[in-house]
């Protein structure tokens, strides 16, 4: 499983020419679940993810969490993170979690994520979609099981 973290101050993602998510301060991340991939990993990176300090405290270090800030999410299913360029140019995607489950694991960590913060949008899982974010910082962290 893999988690791309990005603390944005604002992120947004479209499918089908329409918002179908939307945040202010907090995290988009994309979600990319491999084939061997369980719902114990993804809690181990769910609370791994919600505990990280890298928001900015009145010294301006970064040591306040999304809770202590009152950020949002933004989770968006993204299978191509799983893209293996190894041989040749064109991305073998086999590592990637069948559909089924990976849309199941990508349900379950939306639930846990509902459990702990207010704010919780969401892509469409499988749509092609179109994300757009600014960046805060910027500051991008790579989670994975």
């Amino acid at each position: 499983m893999k988690f791309v973290i990005q603390r944005v101050a604002n992120a947004s993602v479209e499918a089908e020419n329409k918002v179908v998510g939307s945040i202010g301060k907090g995290f988009l991340v994309l979600i990319g679940v491999g084939k061997e991939d369980t719902q114990a990993e993804a809690d181990k990176l769910v609370k791994k993810m919600l505990g990280l300090r890298i928001f900015a405290d009145q010294e301006g270090k970064t040591n306040l969490s999304l809770k202590e800030v009152e950020g949002a999410l933004l989770l968006v299913s993204q299978f191509t993170l799983y893209a293996n360029c190894t041989k040749g140019n064109r991305p073998s995607f086999t590592e990637a979690g069948d559909p089924k489950t990976a849309r199941e694991l990508y349900e379950y960590i939306i639930r846990l994520c509902r459990e702990q913060i207010p704010k919780v949008e969401t892509g469409v899982f499988g749509a092609e979609m179109k994300v757009s974010l600014c960046n805060d910082g910027p500051f991008t962290i790579l989670l994975e099981s």
